[in-house]
């Protein structure tokens, strides 16, 4: 049985925005403990976002978020609260940042160059991202969302923490010892789910914008051969609009923005086995010659 806690108010940097978070539930302070170690700290002050995160009922007990007071999805299961927290704060940013162009990418930075690789769930790209930032010496921009400067070819960093599924959690568990993940939830939406604590010297760098210079579409197949092809300009462009949260929103300016990225840009199709170290290998390779 789930006792009865009290609701407190936890003011809490979240990447490049501040949110208050309203919850009651022991689960989700113990993650914003463990995966921002530098909050929290009592709300007192301005927030991009006001966030509750609430037990709903005694019987079979539920979570329930709210933003502004208004419940953008249908109650989950209790054991899935901190996951659905993540979730949320990914939407606050999809739904009401349109000072960016939004797309759905893993982002990373290397010699103060870009690297961009969207992809769709099960693509292999938050394993990829999580790779480069523990062992690769990248610094974590995302895992889910790349915000793109609306009047200039800037990426701007937004490290929160990296969300890993199934048995990409193992993976980069062993890949990456020494790392802070939350326990793993099991039987969401998502499959099994667990986070892990953004590197701290991206977390400390989250004003430094920088200049994208790579679009790489990973595509984890397991036995496969690793393949490297290049995309053409059109192609990729056409893409980044598909993996849009906000393009059909920005109108002109999402399409200038997309085009004055792409012409920083080299594209490619990676199809990878799942052999990490190659990956990073291969990443370097590519940064380097852009």
């Amino acid at each position: 049985m789930v006792q009865r806690e009290e609701a407190s108010a936890i003011l809490l940097q979240a990447g490049r925005f501040t949110a208050s978070i309203t919850t009651d539930i022991s689960e989700v302070r113990d993650g914003l403990t463990l995966l921002y170690p530098s909050v929290p700290r009592t709300a007192q002050c301005f927030s991009d976002f006001h966030i509750s995160i609430l037990r709903q009922r005694w019987w079979k007990p539920q979570v329930v978020f709210s933003h502004n007071s208004i419940s953008p999805f249908a109650p989950l299961p209790y054991a899935h609260a901190f996951p659905l927290l993540e979730w949320g704060l990914n939407w606050c940013v999809t739904q009401h940042c349109h000072q960016y162009l939004v797309v759905h990418a893993a982002v990373v930075e290397k010699q103060g160059k870009v690297l961009i690789l969207p992809g769709a769930p099960g693509s292999g790209k938050s394993t990829l991202c999580a790779a480069l930032v523990t062992q690769g010496g990248w610094r974590l921009f995302s895992d889910e969302l790349a915000l793109v400067n609306l009047n200039q070819a800037k990426v701007h960093p937004n490290p929160r923490p990296v969300s890993l599924k199934n048995r990409s959690i193992d993976i980069i568990k062993e890949f990456s010892a020494g790392e802070a993940f939350t326990p793993s939830v099991k039987d969401t939406i998502k499959g099994t789910v667990a986070h892990m604590r953004p590197p701290t010297l991206s977390v400390q760098a989250w004003q430094q914008d920088a200049t994208p210079a790579l679009i790489v579409f990973p595509r984890y197949q397991q036995g496969a051969a690793t393949k490297l092809a290049a995309v053409s300009i059109g192609t990729a462009f056409m893409r980044l609009v598909e993996n849009s949260f906000n393009y059909h929103i920005l109108g002109r300016a999402g399409f200038d923005a997309l085009v004055r990225t792409m012409q920083h840009v080299a594209c490619f199709d990676f199809v990878y086995d799942g052999n990490l170290s190659n990956a990073l290998q291969l990443c370097d390779e590519l940064i380097a010659d852009a």
